[in-house]
Order: C-alpha cells, then sequence, then structure tokens
C-alpha cells in the first residue's frame, strides 16, 4: 500500500481493517515516531521545528506556522495546516482520517484531535473507522480540549478549555464542557 492509496482509502471513508493497512500504518507510525522523538527531544529554532514537521506532514508548512513542541503524532501525513496557525505544547494528533486547520487558529496545551473510531460490535472492535476533523478560519482551542472524527469547528468559534467536542460548531460561537454545549454567540 502507498500513502496515496491509503489517503484515497480514507477519503472514501472506508474502514481501516486489512493485514496490508495494518502494516502500513506500522510502517507510518514508526516513520512519524522517529520524526517527532527527534522534533521532542532537545531544543530546536522555529526554522528547524518548521522544517521536522514539513517531513513529518510530507509536505511545506507556511513560514508563519508555530508550534511549541513537545508535539505527538502517530501517523502525520493527513495533516494540513493554513497560515498563521499556532500549535501549544503536547498537543497529539491521531490524524489517519485528516486534520485541516485553516488560517489564524489557535490551539492551546495539550488538545487532543482523534480521527478514528472502533467498531462497536466485538467482532468489529479491531477495525477503525477515520472521519475528518476541519477547523475553519480563527478558530481558538483550548488548552485539554479533544475534538472527535466527523466535527468541523467553524469560522470564529472558540472551544473553551477542557471541552469534549463530538459534534461540529457553528460558526461564530462559542463552546464548552462535557460533551461540548453551545455557550454563546460571538458577535
Amino acid at each position: 500500500m502507498t500513502l496515496n492509496d491509503f489517503l484515497k482509502h480514507v477519503e472514501a471513508g472506508n474502514p481501516l481493517n486489512t493485514p496490508d493497512i495494518y502494516r502500513f500504518m506500522v510502517r507510518m507510525s514508526d516513520e512519524a515516531r522517529r520524526i517527532t522523538f527527534e522534533l521532542n527531544a532537545s531544543y530546536h529554532t522555529p526554522d528547524e521545528v518548521r522544517r521536522l514537521l514539513s517531513e513529518l506532514f510530507g509536505k511545506p508548512v507556511p513560514d508563519s506556522f508555530g508550534v511549541f513542541p513537545p508535539f505527538y503524532t502517530d501517523f502525520g501525513k493527513n495533516i494540513e495546516i493554513g497560515e498563521n496557525v499556532f500549535i501549544n505544547a503536547c498537543c497529539h494528533f491521531q490524524d489517519h482520517g485528516g486534520v485541516r486547520i485553516g488560517d489564524n487558529c489557535q490551539i492551546g496545551h495539550n488538545v487532543v484531535f482523534a480521527t478514528l473510531n472502533h467498531g462497536i460490535a466485538p467482532e468489529d472492535r479491531k477495525a477503525m473507522y477515520p472521519a475528518p476533523i476541519v477547523l475553519e478560519k480563527n478558530v481558538w482551542i483550548g488548552s485539554n480540549s479533544t475534538i472527535l472524527a466527523r466535527v468541523t469547528i467553524g469560522e470564529n468559534a472558540i472551544v473553551a478549555a477542557g471541552a469534549v467536542v463530538s459534534k461540529s460548531v457553528p460558526r461564530n460561537t462559542i463552546v464548552g464542557g462535557v460533551p461540548a454545549k453551545f455557550i454563546k454567540e460571538i458577535k
């Protein structure tokens, strides 16, 4: 299996449940760990951080992109970053299903993006079902939040610290809690 084959498979919404896919995921996880261990093991200048993340993501990241390591992912090749994005320390991106971050987004400490779900039936439990997470422009994700698969956070929205977001968030709103619920509109 190639990266392109895998990404097409995921984009079509197909389950990850074959030996070929599992072998591919293990190989990609090994590569992601190698790069993230290098990134997280010592100090790097912002340019060096962007170089390592470009290698991890498999494509150049914008010069305006900022990250405070440590940063964790078990895949890395299905992340897209807009301009002027900042990701604070200790974030975890499980990006097999895709993580798309629009321009001017801010992501707080310890945020988790989880794009995989397992099958519910016991006989299907090993299968994984990928789905994307999308942050539109100007989104702020508060520290210690978890964003789940199939969620889109609308333009200018805010996710309060500690929220678990399992449903899409309309633009210009603030959500918080577990599970995240509407708090107020941003005028």
